[in-house]
């Protein structure tokens, strides 16, 4: 395993180019503007990026417009689209330490998470969608002997994919893996706090044989950048992953212009439900704090609510605190940790305000509640556990999206189901038990998009990922069904004589 000394050697030894990447090829604003972008642990600028607005969206739209109807990549055998994109995959898989050691130096993630999880993964989420190209069949209507009615499917047009900072490889593959893979030319605007591994990509896509026009990367911020690409005309969908109130500004933006259509993943406060017939709490512990902790609690399905019967709850947090002893806060180039920095400081201070909040309420800090480290220049929190939490408490409503996470008892399964399902969202669930009838009937019972059993996860990439309520609606993430929603579906009807 590449050591903590050998990854700090090799990120000093980096290029790191901020421009933005548009008609492929790489180019500054037309203002000519940049933003710093700074490194969570350190709290030092790590480049400069180009502060992109509406201007560089115009350009970037006129170019995939272009692309698109002229069919270079639309009307392109399938076959030739999944040979690229799994040209592209296997390029991020061998530009793998790269893109690991940018995420982590913008995003403050672990580098072994970066480099075990987020970069395979996203090379394995294109890789995937690449096979799907050449695999799915349209269809005919049964509408008799006198006529042909096909029912077709046809790319979308101009794909604006608007991503947020907490898996920016990840993210950037699961919107471009399907959309790309069905002919759409795609315009990205990567969260400002993490432009640089989306910019690489890009580069690779062109190698690959990505044709210019086809993926643009507009970097800025979302006032600008981001506003205009939801604002444009000639946009004909975006996708969107981040909060649940931006994500409801798209949906203004949408209504306001072209009626474009609109795919959010938003918000969570997702429910870890555990069963009082749980013989193995040990289990139970290594998972929770997982789901809790990952990534640094900057994680939309993070299991942010542990609803535990009162007899075992006691049990439960002493093993989860057991399980933190072995999760390492510090630099995310060292190998060894498990928490990194949190993105910034304005989310650092939040995450610190919700924690105070919680204990204004009268929760009780079971563990952590604390910034740390601050010697480096980084913004570090503690992993920190609540207990004597009730359900109308701001820590178990709130998103907090950091390393926090509220402890609730319950009674009987009714008042748990009830508490798992008192939120605005329904992102994910977990639930925990021995017995598979209580597995069948307690997950049908809870709201959500994704509901795990006696294990903490997303599923996989054959499995849709989404939400109910204001968690997002208009499509999914991942699996066959994520390319539907970057097509138009078509009826053409031939009358025989």
């Amino acid at each position: 395993m590449t050591t903590h000394h050998e990854w700090q050697r090799m990120a000093d030894g980096l290029s790191l180019d901020g421009r933005a990447f548009i008609a492929g090829q790489r180019c500054p604003a037309a203002s000519n503007e940049t933003f710093e972008t700074l490194n969570p642990s350190t709290g030092k600028v790590l480049a400069e990026i180009a502060k992109c607005d509406g201007k560089d969206i115009d350009r970037a739209v006129v170019a995939a417009r272009e692309a698109f109807e002229s069919g270079v990549w639309s009307k392109a055998a399938p076959s030739h689209r999944k040979a690229v994109l799994l040209r592209l995959a296997q390029l991020i898989d061998d530009n793998a330490e790269e893109l690991a050691l940018l995420e982590a130096l913008e995003a403050g993630k672990p580098i072994g998470e970066c480099m075990g999880l987020d970069i395979p993964e996203s090379a394995a989420c294109i890789r995937w969608h690449a096979e799907v190209t050449d695999k799915r069949y349209d269809a005919l209507s049964p509408s008799g002997a006198s006529v042909v009615s096909m029912i077709t499917r046809e790319p979308i047009g101009v794909v604006g994919a608007v991503l947020p900072w907490n898996f920016p490889a990840l993210m950037l593959a699961w919107k471009i893996g399907p959309a790309l893979s069905v002919g759409n030319s795609v315009i990205v605007k990567p969260a400002e706090q993490t432009s640089l591994s989306t910019l690489r990509i890009a580069d690779l896509a062109l190698e690959a044989g990505v044709p210019p026009g086809v993926l643009s990367v507009v970097t800025g911020f979302g006032e600008s950048a981001g506003q205009a690409i939801g604002c444009h005309a000639d946009i004909d969908l975006v996708a969107f992953t981040g909060s649940t109130e931006t994500g409801k500004r798209f949906l203004r933006y949408s209504a306001d212009t072209n009626l474009k259509r609109v795919v959010l993943e938003c918000g969570g406060k997702n429910p870890q439900v555990v069963l009082p017939d749980v013989a193995d709490l040990d289990a139970v512990a290594e998972q929770a704090v997982a789901a809790a902790f990952w990534n640094m609690g900057e994680n939309c399905s993070a299991g942010s609510r542990i609803i535990v019967h009162a007899s075992q709850k006691d049990a439960l947090l002493q093993k989860m605190q057991t399980v933190l002893e072995g999760w390492k806060t510090g630099d995310p180039l060292d190998p060894e940790v498990r928490l990194g920095a949190l993105i910034e400081e304005p989310h650092y201070r939040k995450v610190l305000g919700h924690i105070e909040k919680a204990k204004s309420e009268g929760a009780r800090v079971v563990c952590g509640g604390r910034a740390t480290l601050a010697e480096t220049g980084g913004w570090f929190v503690e992993p920190t556990i609540f207990d004597n939490v009730t359900p109308e408490m701001s820590i178990a409503r709130d998103e907090v999206f950091g390393p926090v996470v509220c402890v609730i008892e319950y009674a009987d399964v009714d008042e748990a189901v009830r508490i798992a399902n008192d939120t605005c969202y329904g992102l994910a669930a977990s639930l925990w038990t021995d017995n598979v009838n209580h597995a069948h009937k307690v997950a049908a019972r809870i709201r959500a998009g994704t509901v795990t059993v006696n294990c903490f996860g997303e599923g996989d990439l054959s499995t849709p990922f989404g939400g109910f309520g204001q968690s997002g609606f208009g499509g999914r993430d991942k699996s066959v069904y994520a390319h539907d929603q970057y097509c138009e579906l078509k009826t053409t009807w031939l009358k025989l004589d």
